[in-house]
C-alpha cells in the first residue's frame, strides 16, 4: 500500500504539489483565525467534576453567574504623590470605576486581518468594575476589574491593552496612577516583554535547520524545501486540528499548538531528511534511473520506517485520550492527529517534491557524481563493529549515571516564574507588600443548600469565624448569596502565595477539613481557587501516569513486533528507550530541582517526556533497525552488515536529531516555566535517543547478537535474499559474486579495521 501511495504521488507529482498548496492554505489561514475559539486556559476546567474545585467552579457558573471564559484582573489606584487616599479620593476613584464600567471598549483596528477577516472574533465589551481592598495603609485601593475571552487570544489581548490605556488617562486626570496584575495583565505583559526574543528565536531555530541541510547537502534547494513543505504541512494539520475541535466541541489547552507546531516542524524535518539521504543514495547507486522512478523507489524503502515511525507516536499520544485530566486527554488527539497529516504528506507531497527536483534537489553540490570517501560515519561503524561490548558498557553508564538525578524528584505544579520586571509583577509585589499575598487570587468557598432551601446569614457565619482561626488564612471575606439564597460564596485570602505548593498544602489539609466540619446542616460545601484547583490536578495526573505510561508501551511495542517482525528486537529496543527516558528525566531533575533550586519538575515533564522521548526516539531506533536488518539480509558477516547500517543511517539521525533538537530547544526561552523544562528536557532526550541510542547503544547490541537479535525470524543465512533483491530490480544491494562478503579469503573486514563497500551497482553508495 506503501508503495502504490508513493508510486502514485509521484506519477503524479505537480496535481499532489497543487493539491497541498491550496488545500494546506486554506487550512492554514482558517486553523490560525480560528484556533483561540477551541482553546481554554482555565485550568480547572479539565478536571472531571467528580473533583471538589471542579464542583466549586460548576457553582459558580450555575448560581453566581461567573463565566468559563471570565477573566478577573484586578486594578491598583494610588496617588501619584504616594500620600494615602483620603475620604475624596475614595469617592473619585469609585467615580471614574463606575465611568469605566459604563463605557464598551473597541477592538482596534487590524490591517493585517487578511483574507478571513469576517472569521475573527469581536471581543468588543464592556468590562464589569467592582470595589476591592483598601490597603491598611491607605496607600492604594483595589478594583476588581472582569473581562470575558480566551486570554491567549491576541484580540482580547488588544481590548485589554484599549482599557488599560483608558483606565490611565481617566485615573490620570484625577492625579491618580494604575497598575494592573492577574489573568490576562500578566500574559500581555509577558508576550509584550518576550516578543523580541520569540522572533530572535523562532529566526535562529529556521537558520539552524538550513544551516545544517546545507552543510550536511551542500545543496540550496535541499536546505529550503524542506521548510516551506513542512511549513504548508504544519498549517494544514493545524486547520484539521481546529476542523475537529469545532465538529466535536471538544476545548484544548492553550498551549497545545505551540506544541503541535514544534512536533510538526521537527519530525517533518527529519522524515525529509530520511527521504533526502536515501533518495541521493539511489541516485548515486542508479545514476541512468530516472527521477520519479528514484523518486519512488527511495520513498518506498524508507516509507515503511517512516510509516511506522510515525504510528508510534501516533499510539503513543493516542493513549493520552483515557486520561482523566482534560488537558492530557485533549492534547493527546491534538498532536495524534496532526502526526497522521504529516505522514500523509510524507508518502506523498514529500515524494513528489523529490519527484519534481530530482537531482536538481541537491544543486550546486557535486557530491552525485563521485564516490564518497568513507568519513567519519564510515568509521565510527567500524568502531562500533569492532568494539561492540564497550560500547554497550559506556552507554549503559552513561544513562545510569544521568536517571541517578530522579533521586528526590519532587511535581511542581505552581505557574510563576514568569518575568519579574514587568508591571504586572511590580504591581503585584506592590499588593504583596500590604496585603495577604491571595489578595488578588482569593480562594472560595461555595455552600448550597439542599432541595432548594434557603441559606441565611446566620447559617454560614459558624463556617467564616472557622475559617478565620486557621492558621496560614491572611483574612475572610463578607458572605455573599446568590438571588435565591440557596447557595453562598466565602472568598479566603492567603497568607501564602496561591501558585505554592504551602497554599496547596493549607487547602487541602486544614481548609477542607475546616469547611467539611462546620459547613451548615443539611448543605453542601466546596473549595475552589487556585491552590485547590491545582491539588486535585496533582492527584489527577498521579492516577493518569499509572494508566498511561503502561498503555503506551504496551502499543509501542506491538507496532514494533509488527514492524520488525521480531520478539527479541522489540524488548532491546524499548529497554534502550526506557533508559533514554530516565536519563532525560534524572538530567532535568538536576538542572531544574537541584541546580537552579526550583521547587521541583513540572508536573507535567514525566508524561510529556516519556511520550516525546519514547515515541519520537522509537523513530531513529527504527530507522536504524530497518536498515540493519535490510544490510543482514546480504550475506556475509553480521558485524560488518552493522557497520554498513551505521555508516549509511547515522548522518541521518544525526542531523536529525540536531534539527528535531533545535526545535524543542526553542521553547526553553518561553516565558512558561513548564514550557521551558519541556523544551530543554525534550532537546535533551532527543539526543541521547538520536546520539547515545540509535547510534551507539542498539548497534552495539546488535553487533553482539549478530543475526540472533531478529529471533526468531533471522535473516541473511544464505543469499537467496540477496539474489532475488538484486533479479527483481528493487533495488541496490551487494551482488553474491562480491568477493569481499561472499569468500572467506578475505576474512572478517571488521577485525581487520576496514569495513569496504560492495562492489556492483552499489559502489556508488552514501
Amino acid at each position: 500500500m506503501i508503495r502504490a501511495l508513493t508510486g502514485f504521488s509521484t506519477r503524479n507529482a505537480w496535481k499532489v504539489i497543487a493539491v497541498w498548496s491550496v488545500v494546506g492554505v486554506l487550512l492554514a489561514l482558517v486553523g490560525q483565525t480560528l484556533i483561540y475559539r477551541v482553546t481554554q486556559t482555565q485550568t480547572g476546567d479539565f478536571l472531571p467534576r467528580t473533583y471538589d474545585s471542579a464542583a466549586a467552579l460548576k457553582i459558580a457558573e450555575e448560581e453566581f453567574g461567573e463565566k468559563p471564559d471570565a477573566n478577573t484582573v484586578t486594578l491598583l489606584v494610588a496617588r501619584s504623590d504616594g500620600k494615602p487616599l483620603t475620604a475624596a479620593d475614595q469617592r473619585r476613584i469609585g467615580e471614574r470605576a463606575e465611568d469605566l464600567g459604563e463605557r464598551r471598549v473597541t477592538m482596534p483596528e487590524d490591517e493585517d486581518a487578511g483574507p478571513v477577516e469576517f472569521l475573527r472574533e469581536d471581543h468588543s465589551q464592556t468590562p464589569r468594575l467592582s470595589p476591592g481592598m483598601v490597603a491598611p495603609d491607605r496607600t492604594f485601593e483595589l478594583v476588581s476589574v472582569k473581562l470575558t475571552g480566551n486570554s491567549s487570544d491576541p484580540g482580547l489581548q488588544d481590548v485589554f491593552r484599549v482599557l488599560r490605556d483608558d483606565a490611565e488617562a481617566a485615573f490620570g486626570r484625577i492625579d491618580m496612577r494604575t497598575g494592573f496584575t492577574g489573568g490576562i495583565a500578566d500574559t500581555v505583559d509577558t508576550t509584550d516583554a518576550e516578543e523580541n526574543a520569540s522572533k530572535i528565536t523562532g529566526i535562529l531555530t529556521f537558520g539552524l535547520i538550513v544551516l545544517l541541510n546545507v552543510l550536511v547537502f551542500r545543496s540550496v534547494l535541499a536546505a529550503i524545501v524542506p521548510l516551506i513543505a513542512v511549513a504548508v504541512i504544519g498549517g494544514a494539520a493545524a486547520g484539521v486540528v481546529v476542523g475537529c475541535a469545532l465538529l466535536t466541541g471538544v476545548k484544548v489547552d492553550a498551549s497545545t499548538p505551540q506544541l503541535i507546531n514544534v512536533v510538526l516542524l521537527g519530525i517533518g524535518i527529519d522524515y525529509f531528511l530520511f527521504l533526502l539521504f536515501r533518495f541521493r543514495e539511489q541516485l548515486r547507486a542508479r545514476p541512468e534511473q530516472h527521477r520519479r522512478d528514484a523518486a519512488a523507489e527511495a520513498t518506498g524503502r524508507v516509507g515503511t520506517a517512516i510509516t511506522s515511525a510515525a504510528l508510534t507516536i501516533v499510539a503513543a499520544f493516542a493513549t493520552l485520550g483515557v486520561a482523566s485530566f482534560g488537558q492530557f486527554r485533549v492534547l493527546g488527539p491534538a498532536i495524534a492527529v496532526s502526526v497522521l497529516v504529516m505522514l500523509l504528506a510524507s508518502l506523498t507531497l514529500m515524494p513528489a517534491l523529490l519527484a519534481v527536483t530530482g537531482r536538481k534537489m541537491f544543486w550546486p553540490s557535486r557530491s552525485l557524481r563521485r564516490t564518497p570517501e568513507e568519513g567519519s560515519a564510515g568509521r565510527f561503524g567500524a568502531l562500533v563493529a569492532r568494539r561492540p561490548l564497550t560500547l554497550v558498557l559506556a552507554s549503559v553508564a552513561l544513562l545510569g549515571a544521568l536517571a541517578a538525578g530522579m533521586t528526590g524528584i519532587k511535581m511542581n505544579y505552581g505557574q510563576s516564574g514568569g518575568p519579574d520586571d514587568t508591571r504586572a509583577a511590580r504591581t503585584s509585589a506592590e499588593i504583596s507588600r500590604a496585603l495577604p499575598a491571595g489578595v488578588s487570587d482569593p480562594t472560595t468557598v461555595y455552600v448550597t443548600a439542599e432541595d432548594g432551601a434557603e441559606l441565611t446569614r446566620a447559617d454560614t457565619d459558624g463556617l467564616a469565624r472557622a475559617l478565620t482561626r486557621v492558621k496560614g488564612v491572611g483574612k475572610v471575606g463578607a458572605t455573599t448569596f446568590d438571588k435565591d439564597h440557596d447557595a453562598a460564596r466565602i472568598d479566603v485570602y492567603l497568607s501564602a502565595d496561591p501558585q505554592s505548593q504551602q497554599a496547596r498544602d493549607l487547602v487541602t489539609g486544614p481548609v477542607r477539613s475546616t469547611v467539611a466540619e462546620h459547613k451548615p446542616d443539611g448543605a453542601e460545601a466546596h473549595v475552589g481557587g487556585t491552590p485547590a484547583i491545582f491539588a486535585d490536578v496533582s492527584d489527577a495526573v498521579d492516577k493518569d501516569l499509572r494508566v498511561v505510561f503502561p498503555v503506551a508501551a504496551v502499543l509501542i511495542a506491538l507496532i514494533l513486533f509488527l514492524l520488525l517482525r521480531s520478539l527479541l528486537a522489540p524488548v532491546i529496543l524499548m529497554i534502550s528507550v526506557g533508559l533514554g527516558f530516565a536519563a532525560t528525566l534524572g538530567a532535568s531533575t538536576l538542572v531544574f530541582q537541584h541546580l537552579l533550586d526550583k521547587p521541583g519538575v513540572d508536573f507535567t515533564l514525566p508524561l510529556v517526556l516519556f511520550l516525546f522521548v519514547v515515541a519520537l526516539g522509537t523513530d531513529y531506533n527504527i530507522l536504524i533497525s530497518d536498515r540493519i536488518r535490510e544490510e543482514m539480509e546480504h550475506p556475509g558477516p553480521a558485524r560488518p552488515a552493522v557497520a554498513r547500517a551505521v555508516r549509511h543511517t547515522a548522518p541521518a539521525i544525526a542531523t536529525a536529531g540536531l534539527v528535531l533538537a533545535g526545535s524543542f530547544g526553542s521553547l526553553a526561552v518561553s516565558s512558561s516555566p513548564g514550557t521551558r523544562q519541556i523544551g530543554f528536557g525534550t532537546a535533551l532526550g532527543i539526543m541521547l535517543s538520536a546520539f547515545v541510542l540509535s547510534v551507539v547503544l542498539v548497534p552495539a547490541l546488535a553487533a553482539l547478537l549478530g543475526r540472533g537479535i531478529w529471533w526468531p525470524i533471522r535473516p541473511g543465512r544464505s543469499g537467496r535474499h540477496s539474489a532475488a533483491r538484486n533479479t527483481t530490480g528493487a533495488g541496490p544491494g551487494p551482488s553474491q559474486a562480491d568477493p569481499a562478503w561472499g569468500d572467506p579469503a578475505w576474512g572478517d573486514p571488521v577485525r581487520a579495521g576496514h569495513v569496504p563497500p560492495p562492489p556492483g551497482d552499489w559502489q556508488v553508495r552514501e
